[in-house]
């Protein structure tokens, strides 16, 4: 993988080793608490934080790939001057539910600086790992622009083809 590539996907990247740290952590958890009988006491700290940073991350990377979950039954039968209206409206909903997201997480940030908290073991400050919020939601808000922007404008008749070999 190029290094192109690797930039448009940091998001996917991070999530992706969050997602590694949390099974590791998860697992050599229950290995130390039913195997060793001793626990390992911060690991629930890690696997939240690494649990809300997979979520947030992950879910740019699912807007931008168009892999979030749908029921598209109903919209697969509408003409496509309806599809297209519907798009838009889809698309003004979530942009102001990421919008109204964003706020809130941005508040929460403020609000784990202005206090200092830290976690409760490892001491890792809390705006630290409350800030994947509005950096989250910011991903999210680009990747879907794009997809929407792609979907909406950019003819799929206009994709190259692609090469078939006998």
């Amino acid at each position: 993988m190029d290094n192109k590539k690797i930039l448009a996907n940091l998001d996917m990247v991070c999530a992706g080793i969050a997602l590694v740290v949390l099974i590791v952590v998860t697992f050599g958890g229950v290995i130390f608490r039913y195997l060793l009988d001793s626990p390992i006491i911060w690991a629930e700290e890690v696997q939240l934080w690494c649990f809300l940073w997979v979520t947030f991350l992950g879910s740019g990377a699912a807007f931008r790939y168009g892999s979030h979950v749908a029921i598209e039954i109903v919209y697969e039968l509408l003409p496509k001057a309806a599809k297209k209206i519907l798009d838009v409206i889809i698309y003004v909903i979530v942009m102001g539910i990421l919008i109204y997201l964003l706020i809130l997480g941005g508040d929460l940030l403020a609000l784990m600086v202005k206090i200092g908290k830290t976690t409760s073991i490892l001491q890792i400050p809390m705006w630290f790992i409350n800030g994947i919020i509005p950096v989250g939601c910011i991903l999210m808000m680009v990747s879907y622009t794009y997809s929407f922007y792609q979907g909406f404008f950019v003819k799929k008749d206009e994709a190259p083809a692609e090469s078939k070999e006998a």
